[in-house]
C-alpha cells in the first residue's frame, strides 16, 4: 500500500488551513434560505464546496426533511473542494461535500465518506478557434473546480489515454463560472456539468464542442463526515441519510418533484418564477437520464468503482488493487439507514 505522509505535514497545507480559517471566520457559516434557528440536542455544520446553485437543491430538500425531524442543521458554501474539507479537518465543519480521496491518502486525515451523492457527469468543452480534439489540448492550460475533484481527475484521465500534458492545471471553482468565463474567451478548454454545456453550445454560436469521453460511474460529490463527530453523533448522521435515500428515490421516479420541494420550500432562486422552475426542471430530468443519483447511496459499489477511476487518473497513488474500503468510507451508517427507509417504505 502507497506509504502515508505525516498528517498536515507541510508548509503548503498548513498555509491552506491559514486560508481556511480566514475565509471560515468572514463566512460565519452562512445559512441558506429557510434555515433552522431552532436548537436541538444535535447541531450539524454542513460544508458544501461550491457556490449556490440548483444542483444543491436536492441535498437542501433532504436537510429540510431532517430539520423536520428534529435535527438542526447550518450549511455553508465554500467556493473549492479543499477549502471545505480543511472546514471539517479543523472542526468548523462537521459534514463535507467532494471527494477526498487524496487528502485522505496523503495525510490520514480523521474523516471518512459515507454516501455518494452522484456519479460524475461532466463534459470536456474547448473553444473550437483554438482545439478541436484531445490531441489539440497538448501543450495547453486547463482549467477544472479544484484540486482532488472530478472535474480534474476526468481531465487527467483522458491526457493520460491520449498521451498530451497540459501546460497547466487551473483552478476555477463552479461550472458556472467556467462556463462565462468561456463565453467572455478569457478560457479556452475546460469541463462543466451537463447544464453548463448546453448553455455553451447553446449561446457559443457554433465555438465550441464537447470532446468525446467514456461513461464514468465514480463519484462526483459524496458526503463525509469528520471521524471523531460520526462516533459521538451516529443517529444524526444516520436520520440525514435516510433523507437522503428518500428524496434521491423520488427524485429518480419522477424528477418533477425537485419542482415541488423548490416550490415549498422557497430554497434558493427567490423570485425566478417560471425561468427558475425550468431550470429545475431541466437539470433534475437530465440527471435522472444521465442515472446521476443512485437509489442506495453507492455502497462498496462506488467505493471500488472510485478507487479504480481516481488510481487510473492519479488521484490516489500505488497499487488501488491494495487499497482498503474502511480506510475512505464508513459503510455502517449507510447500511443502517439503508434498512431503515427499505423497512418504512
Amino acid at each position: 500500500m502507497h506509504e502515508r505522509q505525516p498528517r498536515l505535514a507541510n508548509s503548503r497545507e498548513r498555509s491552506i488551513l491559514s486560508s481556511a480559517r480566514n475565509l471560515l471566520l468572514l463566512l460565519t457559516l452562512a445559512a441558506f434560505p429557510g434555515a433552522s434557528t431552532a436548537t436541538t440536542s444535535v447541531s450539524i455544520r454542513v460544508a458544501l464546496d461550491d457556490i449556490p446553485g440548483v444542483d444543491m437543491l436536492n441535498f437542501l430538500t433532504a436537510v429540510e426533511h431532517a430539520k423536520a425531524r428534529g435535527l438542526a442543521v447550518t450549511v455553508s458554501y465554500l467556493r473549492s473542494e479543499n477549502i471545505a474539507v480543511q472546514a471539517v479537518l479543523l472542526g468548523q465543519a462537521d459534514v463535507g461535500m467532494g471527494t477526498p480521496y487524496a487528502i485522505i491518502q496523503q495525510t490520514d486525515a480523521p474523516i471518512r465518506m459515507v454516501f455518494q451523492l452522484n456519479t460524475l457527469s461532466f463534459f470536456p468543452v474547448v473553444n473550437t478557434d483554438f482545439y478541436k480534439t484531445w490531441q489539440d489540448l497538448d501543450g495547453a492550460d486547463m482549467y477544472t473546480h479544484g484540486r482532488g475533484s472530478g472535474t480534474e481527475a476526468v481531465m487527467n484521465l483522458m491526457a493520460r489515454k491520449h498521451g498530451i500534458t497540459y501546460n497547466s492545471m487551473q483552478y476555477l471553482p463552479g461550472s458556472g463560472v467556467r462556463a462565462r468565463a468561456m463565453l467572455q474567451g478569457r478560457i479556452k478548454a475546460s469541463a462543466v456539468d451537463s447544464r453548463r454545456r448546453k448553455m455553451l453550445l447553446h449561446q457559443g454560436q457554433g465555438r465550441f464542442a464537447v470532446l468525446p469521453t467514456p461513461q464514468f460511474h465514480a463519484s462526483d460529490e459524496t458526503l463525509y463526515v469528520r471521524t471523531a463527530f460520526l462516533e459521538e453523533n451516529s443517529a444524526a448522521i444516520d436520520i440525514l441519510l435516510e433523507e437522503l435515500l428518500k428524496v434521491w428515490g423520488r427524485i429518480n421516479r419522477n424528477p418533477e418533484y425537485m419542482v415541488d420541494a423548490w416550490k415549498k420550500y422557497g430554497l434558493l432562486l427567490p423570485g425566478a418564477g417560471k425561468n427558475g422552475e425550468d431550470e429545475v426542471r431541466r437539470y433534475y430530468s437530465e440527471m435522472v437520464e444521465l442515472g446521476a443519483f443512485p437509489d442506495d447511496g453507492g455502497g462498496r459499489r462506488a467505493v471500488l468503482a472510485d478507487f479504480d477511476f481516481y488510481g487510473t487518473a492519479g488521484t490516489l497513488q500505488g497499487d488501488v488493487g491494495k487499497l482498503r474500503v474502511e480506510d475512505y468510507w464508513d459503510l455502517e451508517p449507510l447500511k443502517r439507514a439503508l434498512t431503515t427507509v427499505q423497512r418504512t417504505y
